[in-house]
């Protein structure tokens, strides 16, 4: 599937999954390297204070996440060859795990 596809709907998805995706670096980049969330998110979220205390845990683990999903998402909107696509969904899960792993190691 790809840009050039035709049925627009899958098209719409993976636009707002990028989109998405890239705020989600972006707010967590944000965060872990402020070491602060916005005031506005934590009444929002209505974070305990255990969690307020770490923003370089939730905001790397958030970013990490954000880059998985974006680096899934390139192969069906850019043309690539498939060694290349696959080795873009490879890192991706890779992203996603070291993700995971920051979120669950890292105490702060």
């Amino acid at each position: 599937m790809s840009v050039t596809d035709p049925d627009p709907l899958w098209i719409a998805v993976r636009l707002v999954v990028v989109v998405l995706s890239l705020g989600m670096v972006v707010f967590g980049v944000r965060v872990a390297v402020s070491r602060r969330f916005p005031v506005a998110w934590v009444r929002a979220a209505r974070l305990p204070a255990s969690q307020r205390s770490q923003p370089v845990r939730i905001g790397g683990g958030q970013a990490l996440i954000g880059a998985s999903l974006l680096l899934q998402q390139a192969p069906f909107l850019v043309p690539m060859p498939y060694p290349v696509g696959a080795a873009l969904f490879v890192v991706a899960l890779l992203l996603a795990a070291a993700g995971v792993g920051w979120f669950v190691l890292r105490r702060d």
